[in-house]
């Protein structure tokens, strides 16, 4: 009996043993997180393919740990980490003009939240998926989507971002009811007290500022056709992102808040304030020239060319300068579409 025992105890050592070994430390774990906060910072402020090259290799090294054995709440921390890269490579390809591969890297992502079980990441990737979809030309989707990523999100930017999306969503698509109980809910969410959310923490592009919160609001208002509420929050914005540290000056929503603001110009009849907003756009070097600029000057471009706008010299010469605009993708700059 007592070498039954021995050889039960050696049987459950041996076990022991197996279940503390680990192929990666604390200080890796660390290391990762750092580096996914350093990228999403970056990422506003800096050019995007270098960063999308380096995504590439984090969320690799991310996959191939995972391959391996660690403890399980180092395998939690681990497809948290991954799911958020590949949210972050999300972004990275809508940005690109490559929708169906954001998507593809929003699929990733969420089965990496279901497998660290983690409430952020999947509210902050379906959040993204929503605002990958209203880009798109089946931007109704987004709905829906936005009503996913409303159960999911906790207080916080989370739910304050997924709230501005459904409200831009609904204003662009023309359902004004529905835009208006948006804003509402995003106000409401606003004034919430933040629920601890680990991929906010990340920030940069993991975050929902006040700053971006007016550029939402500006784009709602514009579309929605209240061009006094719109020139004040797309101005605030635009403040906000010039005043603020160079890391939280998203050059992206800054074009689009001008954008915005060369809208506004057209409806009430101000082509020199439409003409300086676009100047702005125009500056930006071609190697941050996202696909939402193409997409959103192709637009305006349809804009302009409405029969009721024809015959003014000044939106005529505006129409020409949109028309020839280029932005980025994979390959460098090509002509928007």
């Amino acid at each position: 009996m007592r070498a039954l025992a021995t050889d039960a105890a050696q049987s459950s050592d041996s076990f022991a043993e197996f279940l503390s070994t680990s192929n990666v430390s604390p200080d890796a774990l660390e290391r990762f997180n750092y580096m996914l906060a350093r990228i999403a910072t970056e990422y506003v402020h800096a050019p995007l393919l270098p960063l999308f090259t380096e995504l590439v290799s984090v969320r690799n090294e991310l996959f191939t740990l995972l391959e391996g054995r660690q403890r399980p709440q180092q395998s939690r921390e681990l497809f948290m980490l991954a799911g958020t890269a590949c949210l972050l490579l999300a972004h990275a390809s809508q940005n690109l003009g490559e929708p169906d591969a954001a998507m593809t890297q929003i699929r990733t992502a969420r089965l990496c939240a279901e497998q660290a079980d983690h409430t952020g990441l999947r509210a902050w990737t379906a959040g993204t998926a929503a605002l990958i979809t209203e880009w798109s030309p089946q931007n109704r989707l987004a709905l829906k989507l936005t009503e996913h990523a409303a159960r999911l999100a906790p207080a916080g930017e989370s739910r304050i971002r997924v709230a501005a999306i459904e409200a831009r969503t609904a204003a662009r698509i023309g359902d004004r009811h529905r835009s208006l109980a948006a804003l509402e809910r995003m106000r409401q969410a606003q004034e919430e007290a933040p629920s601890h959310d680990e991929v906010e923490q990340l920030g940069g592009l993991l975050s929902f500022p006040v700053a971006k919160q007016n550029y939402y609001l500006g784009s709602v208002y514009t579309l929605l056709g209240e061009y006094e509420k719109a020139h004040h929050h797309t101005g605030a914005a635009i403040a906000a992102y010039r005043s603020g540290p160079q890391e939280e000056r998203s050059y992206g929503d800054e074009a689009l808040a001008q954008i915005d603001l060369i809208t506004i110009g057209v409806f009430q009849e101000n082509p020199d304030d439409a003409a300086t907003a676009l100047s702005h756009v125009l500056d930006l070097p071609p190697h941050l020239r996202i696909r939402q600029l193409g997409t959103a000057m192709t637009r305006l471009d349809s804009l302009l060319r409405r029969p009721d706008l024809q015959g003014n010299r000044a939106l005529g010469e505006l129409a020409g300068l949109i028309h020839d605009y280029r932005v980025l993708d994979g390959a460098g700059g090509i002509p928007s579409p």
